[in-house]
């Protein structure tokens, strides 16, 4: 990589990540686990110190750990979180060389040739290091090395430096579990005697490679710098901001609707080529007197259709205060979706697109998340036939599935004055009194058991369709275990 400069590597591994990211933000006095299940089974899956001084590890069952540890506090582990927990981490690394990868999910590698002297050479670097992340409660381990393999193994053994061109000294009393191996071959090795990485180098190689295969002397090898072994750092998420700097300053809204479809069709580009579509868009307006201006759009679905998404945001710029002009305009997809490309035809329907748009109109206005639809829901119980969600993380669901008809009313039970299993001949229901002309019933309908709801204590309900002289239809059941009438639903 740099001619004439020893190659040199930094492993940073964090042995206790999950549990880190939780303690950060809420720290616990005491023993504390991540738990993660495996296989029907709640299992410790990261711990902090004082928890491993109490005698536990990871992969030990929750129930196990308990019974060793019973003022053990957990927290259910998030593996996404973690994962982006990491990659925050990676980027804070970025401030020590350019080239810095992920190493597992739990670790970071970084090809520090030529960047050690900027701190003032490789210890006050590592120094540096150990520092910052102590300082925010990190836990963290460091290896350093000519290449990959070395480095990874004095993290996670060790954590030492191996100076340039001495990696057998460094590693030679390094466990053979340092060669990133398949714990079998580490077994085997083990019961050949070879145990330490310096013994296995000294052991004739060709009896190792007929048994083990090629894989056990590359990887020892890539750790004494015998292989190169590259560091591939992750690529950047992509950028989605245009901007357009004006000659002279505009003022109407006419100007600021032309230049924003200008920048439009240039950042849709971008959304088009790589199958994406803004959800959230953000336009920012600098004023002459350096002062800005941001209209944000939130959008019902991910779009990348410059004619649709541009009308939404006239009303909000027609609001803006371009005070003695505007010189320099933003355009940033905040945040993006996936939006593959879709087959069309000429017997599609833009109905969906219309409802969409009109979605975030009134979005603009009252927030997207207070316009809600109906869903159903499998449930048989009349109160849990549905669910409320917000129509823009949402899709319709398909209609209620009931062999009995359904009320287009539901209101919590009212109850009435009656007596017996079937339906009173005459009733009074909100001031008002009904009498019987036919009833339809009764469907019964027994309480989910496995659900705690106060309403359904009474047991069983049996349903009726009441039609009444007066035109009311409504939806009345009785309650066999603690006998009484009630009314929760009206037809149309």
């Amino acid at each position: 990589m740099f001619d004439g400069i020893a190659r040199r590597v930094v492993s940073v591994w964090f042995p206790r990540l999950a549990s880190d990211r939780v303690l950060r933000l809420r720290p616990v006095d005491g023993p504390f686990a991540v738990t993660l299940k495996e296989a029907n089974a709640e299992r410790i899956h990261c711990l902090n110190a004082t928890a491993e001084r109490q005698g536990l590890s990871r992969g030990m069952s929750f129930a196990d750990a308990r019974a060793f540890c019973p003022e053990l506090q957990t927290r259910p582990a998030d593996p996404a979180a973690e994962a982006q927990f990491l990659t925050v981490l990676r980027r804070w690394a970025v401030r020590y060389c350019p080239w810095v990868g992920v190493e597992g999910g739990d670790g970071l590698v970084m090809d520090v040739t030529g960047s050690a002297h900027l701190f003032g050479g490789e210890a006050a670097m590592l120094s540096d290091m150990r520092q910052r992340l102590s300082r925010a409660g990190i836990t963290a381990r460091i290896g350093l090395g000519d290449g990959r393999g070395a480095a990874w193994a004095l993290a996670r053994f060790g954590e030492g430096v191996a100076a340039p061109g001495a990696a057998l000294e460094a590693l030679a009393e390094v466990p053979v579990a340092g060669l990133r191996l398949e714990m079998d071959t580490v077994a085997a090795l083990h019961r050949l005697g070879l145990s330490r990485i310096g013994a296995l180098d000294a052991a004739a190689r060709a009896p190792l490679a007929r048994r083990f295969g090629p894989d056990l002397l590359l990887r020892l090898d890539q750790a004494l710098g015998r292989q190169p072994e590259s560091v591939a750092p992750l690529p950047d998420p992509p950028h989605y901001g245009v901007r357009m700097t004006l000659p002279e300053p505009i003022g109407l809204t006419a100007d600021v609707m032309a230049g924003a479809a200008r920048l439009l069709d240039r950042l849709c580009e971008r959304l088009v080529a790589r199958e994406e579509g803004a959800r959230r868009l953000a336009l920012s307006l600098r004023r002459v007197d350096q002062d800005s201006r941001t209209v944000e759009l939130r959008l019902a679905r991910p779009l990348r259709d410059p004619g649709r998404i541009l009308p939404l945001f006239e009303r909000a710029v027609g609001e803006v205060d371009a005070g003695y002009g505007i010189d320099m305009l933003r355009l940033e997809a905040v945040e993006v979706e996936p939006l593959p490309v879709r087959q069309v035809s000429h017997v599609s329907s833009g109905r969906g697109d219309r409802l969409d748009d009109l979605i975030t109109r009134i979005g603009t206005r009252i927030g997207l998340e207070n316009i809600r639809r109906y869903l159903p829901a499998d449930s048989h119980v009349p109160e849990r036939a549905f669910i409320v969600s917000p129509a823009a993380w949402s899709e319709p669901g398909g209609g209620w599935t009931a062999l009995r008809p359904r009320p287009i009313r539901l209101f919590p039970p009212e109850p009435i004055a009656g007596e017996g299993p079937r339906p009173p001949d005459r009733f009074r229901w909100r001031r008002m009194q009904l009498a019987t002309e036919r009833a339809t019933g009764p469907e019964r309908i027994a309480p989910e058991w496995w659900l705690e709801d106060e309403a359904w204590r009474r047991g069983m309900r049996d349903y009726w369709l009441v039609e009444t002289r007066q035109g009311r239809r409504l939806w009345l059941f009785h309650t066999p275990q603690a006998p009484g009438w009630f009314v929760q639903g009206e037809f149309a």
